[in-house]
């Protein structure tokens, strides 16, 4: 039996798992789309990642949670700890990266940059809003080009004379975009300047005013894109590291804390165990009527529905094995 650390990081796009020794050593990680349905994604990250272990049998001493969905993995696991994005990159960053002081952070629905000196965050900015500056602008636009995004970096890198595509806004992007299609530009042109448009356009809105000092790490999804690296590397004038587990960093940075946490405390682990990939589970949404705020509180239960909706007209109605409750301003009806 192996003592690890579990880590989780629950995205919009994607959901991954990654788990560490007790010495914080890199043992496995796994990732899949999260497809609207993060109970799912998590309890499938947690079958794949016991297929993955070849008949190794692993001890979950600590458990940590981040990204959007990072409440209800936790509430869902059992998680010791449960921490934001930018503290889970920076802390994944710095183990593989000592001297790390610029981290480049580009997902499908959202993007992130985070300035560290001496190993400790000082500045970081999200971009959450625009399109135009995460991996489902260059996902959209492959498609439009009839390119398999797995071949995008490598065609870009093709290019002699890249197209200057007007990258501020998803939508002028297109239609520049169409516009030099129509003109005849090659199709490895207008990829790499989708690239130089989505890094002008990270940089002009989360790097404006940050001083970006190497070493620089370039994490997430988007950095497996060969392209996108080149054109942060012309834009920046410097080498862009690309740590190997890239697209796990977040989760990687989850199973740290979680480590830490555990060392620090010496706690027994709040972890549900591995039977919870084969639990069933199901949420309900009810409005509290407590005050004139009229909160929507989601209420997540073990087991299938067996209560009628109609049956629900106020949170105290709802019955059965509740996991977890939150939603609420005032956490008067917070489970977790």
């Amino acid at each position: 039996m192996m003592n690890v650390y579990l880590g989780i990081d629950v995205g919009s796009v994607t959901t991954k798992i990654a788990l560490i020794d007790e010495k914080g050593k890199y043992i496995d990680s796994y990732m899949t789309r999260t497809q609207g349905q993060p109970v799912i994604a998590i309890q499938k990250c947690l079958d794949n990642i016991l297929s993955q272990a070849n008949g190794a049998q692993y001890c979950v001493k600590s458990a940590g949670t981040t990204g959007s969905g990072r409440n209800l993995a936790g509430a869902l696991i059992g998680a010791d700890i449960i921490k934001n994005e930018i503290t889970a990159h920076a802390v994944a960053a710095t183990s593989e990266i000592p001297d790390v002081q610029t981290i480049l952070e580009i997902g499908g629905q959202d993007s992130k940059i985070i300035i560290l000196r001496d190993g400790i965050v000082t500045d970081f900015a999200m971009n959450t809003v625009c399109a135009a500056g995460t991996g489902s602008f260059l996902d959209h636009q492959a498609q439009r080009l009839n390119v398999d995004i797995k071949d995008f970096g490598d065609i870009a890198l093709q290019s002699q004379s890249p197209a200057r595509i007007a990258g501020r806004c998803g939508v002028f992007a297109e239609s520049d975009l169409i516009h030099k299609q129509q003109l005849g530009y090659a199709v490895e042109d207008l990829l790499y300047g989708l690239c130089q448009a989505l890094v002008r356009n990270y940089l002009a809105n989360l790097a404006l005013g940050k001083d970006l000092l190497p070493s620089i790490s370039f994490q997430g999804g988007v950095a497996t894109n060969k392209g996108m690296v080149k054109a942060f590397e012309q834009e920046l004038g410097c080498k862009i590291i690309v740590p190997d587990n890239h697209q796990t960093m977040g989760a990687i940075g989850a199973a740290m804390l979680a480590m830490e946490h555990h060392q620090y405390t010496n706690k027994e682990t709040k972890f549900k165990g591995w039977k919870i990939k084969d639990l069933e589970f199901h949420s309900i949404t009810c409005m509290c009527d407590g005050c004139s705020n009229n909160c929507e509180v989601i209420t997540i239960l073990e087991g299938k529905q067996n209560q009628q909706r109609d049956d629900i007209k106020k949170i105290s109605d709802i019955k059965g094995n509740i996991i977890a409750r939150w939603g609420g301003t005032c956490g008067r009806w917070d489970i977790n």
